[in-house]
């Protein structure tokens, strides 16, 4: 039958019908014969395409994101193994490439002590297998950085081209990592009998093991095949602002100047007249990034139109974002929430929404807001993020000038 399927259309049509038959709760094995009886070979885009197919179909994200493993194992034999592109040394995707190297030699290492402790005649014999797998596990914590670059940067773009399943899919199978990883360290601390430790240890590296495959098999190549180079331009210029996961980019890709960077420019030669006075642009960049409080601006269409960029940002930001449907800027079980907010604000509902929650020892306000024009028009939803530590701890009266700090700019460069 296999010479029935001589087209690419063909191909996802029939994938997604198997992967159908999968979720209907047929046994993978038997799923995994009639892939490859029917689909000699496949790639990376067919795969997408399919996933993105049964979500447009109705299929819950959830679902699809409860079998993505499952798909993985029973599409791998007839996918396509691709040889990575070459790259320049430091370009994004070189340095998502080497920092999944680097955390499999993690993996390796927690594989090695867990093996040993488990190996260890006696609780004694295993302390020191132990302090190897803790000392590996730190290590891997690491990959948060790695998985928020990707989900703030690469599916920001990949969201452009229209391509949004691994946005709503890898980014939930991403959360579930971090629970996973959670889950070891509350072992840790708690000091569980090494079988528990195990088996949550092992449950997280073949998480992270079969995400690593994801991403070089599928998730990179499709974003190389279709970015462009201002597009990879904005991600690497915009990622240091979220770090390196173990490694830190070679020295060698520098992109030219992005259209972005250039229309800003052109911009910067103009300025706004408002009812209140005329600011140019460069005073309006001073004052956005001088204000103690992070601004984002969501437009009527729930598009991320705007945010300020202080230089102690509560939650870091990146030019990806501009332009993206601000559902696809939050972790998927969090979008229920924003969905409720939005409508609320467009229906009229509600005007304000507040939260308040410790975030990495600093007790941040976050506000968000209806922006409507004189008439009432909804225009949008202003975020208003503040870190109030500090405020909280103020009481009495000042009176008096004091200044807490010194200058952030050197008194001989103020003129």
């Amino acid at each position: 039958m296999s010479e029935l399927i001589d087209n690419q259309a063909q191909r996802v049509r029939t994938l997604k019908d198997i992967i159908k038959r999968l979720h209907a709760g047929e046994a993978p094995e038997t799923v995994r014969a009639s892939l490859r009886e029917l689909v000699q070979k496949t790639d990376y885009a067919e795969i997408m395409a399919m996933e993105q197919q049964l979500i447009a179909e109705g299929m819950p994200v959830k679902e699809i994101q409860a079998m993505c493993d499952l798909h993985s194992q029973v599409t791998r034999d007839v996918l396509v193994q691709l040889e990575p592109a070459p790259l320049e040394p430091g370009h994004p995707i070189d340095t998502f490439r080497r920092e999944n190297q680097a955390l499999r030699g993690v993996l390796a290492r927690i594989k090695q002590a867990l093996g040993a402790a488990r190996a260890a005649a006696d609780e004694a014999a295993a302390a020191q297998p132990l302090l190897e797998l803790r000392q590996a596990f730190n290590d891997l914590m690491d990959i948060d950085k790695h998985y928020q670059r990707k989900e703030h940067l690469l599916f920001s773009c990949l969201e452009r081209h229209g391509i949004t399943g691994p946005s709503k899919v890898m980014w939930g199978k991403d959360d579930e990592i971090r629970d996973l990883l959670k889950e070891v360290g509350r072992a840790f601390r708690d000091r569980v009998p090494l079988p528990e430790l195990a088996k949550r240890t092992e449950a997280a590296v073949a998480a992270v093991e079969e995400m690593i495959y994801k991403e070089e098999q599928i998730l990179f190549p499709v974003c190389l095949k279709n970015f462009t180079a201002d597009e990879w331009a904005e991600i690497w210029a915009s990622s240091p602002r979220y770090g390196w996961c173990l490694v830190e980019p070679r020295e060698g890709y520098r992109p030219r100047e992005s259209a972005q960077a250039e229309t800003v420019g052109q911009a910067g030669r103009g300025g706004v007249q408002l009812p209140t006075g005329y600011l140019n642009i460069e005073q309006l960049l001073g004052i956005f990034s001088t204000l103690p409080v992070d601004l984002t601006f969501v437009d009527e269409n729930d598009r991320v139109a705007f945010f300020s960029e202080g230089p102690d940002r509560v939650f870091a930001r990146s030019r990806a974002v501009i332009g993206r449907k601000v559902q696809h800027c939050h972790p998927p079980r969090s979008v229920e929430v924003v969905d409720r907010i939005l409508s609320d604000f467009r229906e009229g509902r509600q005007n304000v929404a507040e939260f308040w929650i410790n975030f990495q020892g600093r007790f941040v306000h976050i506000r968000y807001f209806a922006v409507r024009d004189a008439n009432g028009k909804y225009l949008g939803t202003l975020e208003v993020t503040q870190d109030i530590t500090k405020i909280r701890e103020l009481s009495g009266e000042r009176r008096l000038l004091q200044y807490d700090e010194p200058a952030a700019v050197p008194a001989e460069q103020v003129q």
